[in-house]
């Protein structure tokens, strides 16, 4: 069960920031084991199990990096959670997460790199119509949670002024942190990330279906692509009559 994250937690994270080698790791091993590794499963755990029958996987990280990547680092400084469906780019899907850092936790909805298509798609979508989505953000704000997510360098066309801030977006986010260290070492955060996650679900639901159907229409092109081209009826060379 979770009981919360410690001081030592941050503070172990913030060593590794500093101290990014196997000498200073491994003596401090046990510290990340139990006061980190354990924590972010059990919390995994339960933040997972409202949404277990939706089809959803669940899957907590672990500090240690993949060395293919860079910047070539052996550890990492903030551990994560997700939720999300099953997918080939994690950082193409819409994803519940959690991630606890030296500063404090962040837990929301993300779609980080999405392909531009998608993101057109919305646009297109908010374009026809966007009450519906500009009711949930209002929704989600008055709660306390933010929007983010990279922009664009130049405004997108805009034909909904009071959706302006989401045509400029290249990813889109919407979020909460916590850095009391009182909310934090509590096992009530459990709560809190649940009751977020299912306020941002209807996000994760609407990019789900516009990353499901940009992938079909990939699809469709392709294999419209593929088929070989129909002969042109060749015309008699003499003129004849029925």
């Amino acid at each position: 069960m979770f009981q919360g994250f410690s001081h030592e937690a941050l503070d172990f994270l913030l060593g590794i920031r500093f101290n990014n080698d196997k000498e200073w790791f491994e003596p401090r091993k046990k510290i990340y084991t139990e006061k980190v590794y354990e924590p972010m499963k059990a919390l995994a755990e339960e933040i997972y199990a409202p949404f277990e029958k939706t089809g959803m996987i669940c899957k907590a990280g672990r500090i240690y990096r993949d060395e293919k990547f860079p910047p070539y680092l052996h550890y990492r400084d903030t551990m994560w959670i997700y939720v999300r469906y099953e997918a080939w780019y994690w950082n193409r899907t819409p994803t519940l997460y959690f991630e606890l850092s030296p500063e404090g936790a962040e837990f929301g909805f993300r779609i980080s790199k999405p392909e531009a298509a998608v993101m057109e798609r919305f646009r297109s979508q908010l374009s026809e119509d966007a009450d519906k989505f500009l009711s949930l953000a209002k929704k989600l704000k008055r709660r306390g949670i933010c929007f983010g997510g990279e922009e664009y360098k130049r405004l997108k066309p805009c034909n909904v002024p009071e959706a302006e801030e989401f045509f400029r977006k290249k990813g889109l986010s919407a979020y909460e942190r916590v850095s009391d260290i009182a909310e934090l070492s509590s096992p009530e955060l459990v709560k809190r990330v649940i009751s977020n996650f299912k306020a941002v679900m209807p996000l994760n639901e609407m990019f789900h279906e516009i990353v499901g159907v940009e992938a079909l229409a990939k699809e469709l092109l392709k294999e419209e692509a593929s088929q070989p081209e129909r002969e042109a009826v060749k015309a008699p060379e003499q003129e004849f009559m029925w």
